[in-house]
């Protein structure tokens, strides 16, 4: 091989370029010797030799560019990019028709990140090589990182027109492609690439990654599957397939490709955050929290999991700690959506309903189409009792639900209107979607299992309502399942419910789809929702239809939206069958109030004083227990006038929440009314709150969302409830209770007639006096309160839904008969 085959060859060695340069010649004969000998050393990889020899040649010939190419060249293969740039930048202004010199000028300054440098170089490369697949295509990653898409699009497709077998291009391309979500496209450039080179695992692994943006999990499976036949080691193929099982619910095998990934990478924080979110769906918190615990540690400014952190210490109802952890996240990322939300989300349920509501706004001015943010500004607005944010919130959730978009929560919805068709749109918007377990198969048992689900099986509404009836089904026909997805506080409620089924479940860290498989393989025959839309409920576990008959009942008052619900147990004053349109599921009526009591609950024989409740001494007590969001401004309004209008008179409110109060005692002197007129209840246990009930002469009750359990409460110790029937189920709960309690003319319709009637009471002793005694001959003999009178009829309801089910008919509409 003679001098100039020599030193094409070296150049060659270093760069696959097609053409490569002419040397300069050479002027000055030692210089030219050492500069030989430097390539000789360099092709035999004897890296401190050659660097002699071309430094001898520099000190002869100073403005030798070769030299200072090859320098620049070495300095690259010891990882010295810095220095190599300085030389390579030397050359190139001696010698600027060369187009390697550009080329691995802007390959150095790409390798240190100083990508508008590097575009630079590249560009003046291809003013010497216009044509070259290989210019474009480093051309196209640095447009990538540098974050211009379109012109990098451009470029790497460039280079796959000049070279069409060149797979990375292709590659690259639907990378490209998918991460613009051009997914079409990107699956038809890695469609190319893989008939290029089926033995690519990148581009497996990558075309599944596209195929999982997609929703097309099964075929993403196969390809990470193939990726990882090609490259066993290939950790993110690992990874990936972990996250397309994780969709496909094969959470186990998830779990396992996370582990296989973390053996190959155990420093990759991300693949400990996709772990926990697996193991977050199998409620597995212990190990969830370790893998974040990891994955942050690893990268103490990993973003992502420290919100994760904090959205699991919530599930916990551990706020206070769920709260540092999501103050990190905001931290680092102010505009992270997000971690706003769920940091409002943690703040509200401390009862910090004003800071929440700013976490809320920001998220909602930053994704208006956040699917929770507007739900979360509704619900403290309406805490707070800010009457005027809420009337605007109003007006764009109702917008949001007519157009078919998610992100108002049914619940609170409630509490803004009684618009039945708006509520039924709403939870459509959010009704989960599972495959059947249930396919129809008839079953034969001696007894109906019957299955209540509820995470309130603890001292709770719920519970106090439920418990006796749960106590007194009938055994012969029934048996009786309890499957709880809440705390156990420890309480005496606590203790009683458990006693009372013939058989509990906690599932509290089981996955939805693990408990629709024990609820299907155990056949239970009626499974009976308490939670619907309401906090922490677990619709998805009836979504996976592991029962024949699947029923809403009590805790959630409307339409769930969901045809895997068969039927609402309702009555024919809460959800008329005229009102059927605005309800996904069949209406079961029981001949009185759909809602259950308990007639053994205790009220403690002593009553507070005045003084010790801090009423005063004389006056009329208009009271409403009901919590601060159920209250509006037409209502309290009314409140303001009939405080106006019943001298020494006092209204009684719930001590919610401190900044509430003191809104509220603001708006009643904007009224003319006296702020300290405004009396406020503490918490109190649940029998000592019954007995404090004697204190008050009427309860008044709200819209559009009336006082349930409250109502229950106020009747149960003797106290008149006065209601306005409202338009949806919620806002006629109030008319039910006093129907069942015979108390009918406490029932009013419309806001005029409501006001009348409570200024006539409250100046009418005789009259008062009278639904008093009524009520207390009433509360034990008529319907409300006769536990085992509901029980019967309730029984009836179910056994007629089974007996349609065993028939193999589709559910129906039906009243229970007296």
């Amino acid at each position: 091989m003679n001098r100039r085959e020599r030193r094409s060859a070296a150049k060659r060695g270093q760069i696959s370029l097609a053409q490569a340069a002419s040397f300069t010649s050479v002027h000055n004969a030692n210089a030219a010797e050492q500069f030989e000998s430097g390539i000789w050393h360099h092709q035999a990889g004897r890296l401190a030799e050659a660097e002699a020899c071309y430094q001898r040649t520099l000190a002869t010939q100073p403005n030798h560019p070769d030299a200072l190419y090859h320098l620049g060249l070495i300095a690259r293969q010891v990882g010295r990019a810095d220095l190599a740039v300085d030389l390579l930048g030397k050359a190139i202004r001696l010698k600027r028709t060369d187009p390697i010199y550009f080329l691995y000028h802007a390959t150095t300054l790409q390798e240190l990140a100083r990508h508008d440098e590097a575009l630079a170089s590249y560009d003046k490369a291809l003013v010497l090589l216009p044509d070259h697949a290989e210019i474009f295509y480093n051309r196209g990653l640095v447009l990538k990182a540098l974050g211009r898409f379109e012109e990098a699009l451009a470029s790497l497709e460039r280079a796959s027109a000049l070279k069409p077998e060149f797979a990375e291009a292709w590659n690259n391309c639907g990378v490209l492609q998918q991460q613009m979500r051009l997914f079409d496209r990107a699956i038809a450039s890695l469609d190319r690439a893989v008939t290029l080179n089926p033995a690519y695992a990148e581009v497996f692994h990558n075309r599944g990654v596209t195929l999982q943006e997609l929703g097309q999990l099964e075929e993403a499976l196969a390809d990470h599957d193939a990726a990882i036949a090609l490259a066993p080691d290939f950790a993110e193929a690992h990874s990936y397939r972990g996250v397309a099982l994780q969709g496909l619910r094969r959470l186990d095998e998830a779990i396992a490709s996370f582990d296989a990934a973390l053996t190959l990478r155990p420093e990759h924080a991300d693949i400990h955050n996709n772990r926990a979110i697996a193991l977050l769906q199998m409620r597995r918190y212990d190990e969830v929290l370790k893998s974040l615990t990891r994955a942050v540690t690893i990268a103490p400014d990993f973003v992502e999991a420290h919100h994760n952190i904090g959205c699991v210490l919530m599930e916990l109802k551990r706020f206070k700690q769920a709260l540092v952890s999501l103050d990190r996240a905001v931290a680092l990322k102010p505009d992270y959506v997000d971690a706003l939300n769920s940091r409002g989300v943690a703040l509200q349920e401390m009862k910090q309903f004003g800071r929440a509501l700013e976490d809320f706004e920001r998220a909602h001015q930053l994704a208006p189409d956040h699917p929770n943010a507007l739900s979360g500004m509704m619900l403290c607005a309406g805490a707070l009792c800010d009457w005027d944010r809420r009337a605007s919130l109003a007006d764009a959730a109702m917008a949001r639900i007519r157009d078919g978009k998610p992100g108002v929560m049914p619940f609170t919805l409630l509490g803004y209107t009684g618009d039945l068709g708006l509520q039924l749109r709403c939870t459509e918007n959010l009704v989960p979607a599972a495959a059947p377990l249930w396919t129809g198969e008839v079953r034969h048992h001696d007894r109906i299992r019957i299955a209540y689900l509820s995470a309130d099986f603890h001292n709770h509404a719920t519970a106090h309502l439920m418990a006796g009836l749960f106590e007194r089904h009938d055994r012969a026909r029934f048996e009786i399942i309890g499957v709880s997805s809440g705390p156990d506080d420890g309480s005496a409620y606590r203790q009683r419910l458990t006693a009372a089924f013939d058989r509990f479940y906690d599932i509290s860290e089981m996955s939805d789809a693990a408990v629709a498989g024990m609820l299907h393989e155990m056949e239970v025959d009626i499974a009976v929702d308490l939670k619907g839309h309401t906090k922490d409920a677990r619709l998805e576990i009836l979504a996976h239809r592991p029962a024949p008959v699947q029923v809403s009942y009590l805790g959630y008052p409307g339409s769930t939206g969901a045809d895997f619900i068969d039927y609402v147990i309702a009555d024919a004053t809460v959800a008329p069958f005229g009102h059927q349109a605005f309800y996904s599921e069949k209406i079961v009526h029981l001949p009185h109030s759909y809602q259950a009591n308990d007639s053994t609950r205790s009220i403690a024989a002593h009553t507070p004083t005045r003084q010790d409740a801090g009423l005063p001494e004389r006056g009329f007590v208009f009271c409403c227990f009901n919590q601060s969001w159920k209250i509006g401004p037409e209502t309290f309004d009314v409140w303001m006038r009939l405080l106006g209008a019943v001298e020494g008179s006092v209204l009684w409110l719930l001590a919610d929440h401190e900044p509430t109060m003191q809104n509220l005692r603001r708006k009643a002197e904007k009224r003319g009314v006296d702020p300290a007129r405004l009396v406020f209840a503490r918490p109190l246990p649940p029998e000592d709150h019954l007995a404090r009930h004697r204190l008050a002469d009427l309860f008044l009750d709200t819209l559009p969302y009336n006082a349930h359990t409250t109502a229950s409460d106020a009747l149960w110790a003797g106290l008149p409830v006065l209601t306005q029937l409202g338009e949806g189920f919620a806002g006629r709960v109030g008319a039910s209770l006093l129907n069942a309690v015979g108390l009918p003319e406490l029932v009013t319709h419309s806001i005029a007639d409501y006001e009348t009637l409570a200024r006539e009471l409250a100046v009418n002793p005789a009259r008062l006096a009278e639904l008093r005694d009524r009520l207390a001959a009433n509360r034990l003999t008529h319907p409300l309160f006769d536990t085992d009178r509901f029980r019967r009829h309730i029984e009836a309801a179910y056994l007629q839904m089974w007996d349609i089910a065993r028939r193999g008919e589709p559910p129906q509409n039906f009243a229970v008969q007296e």
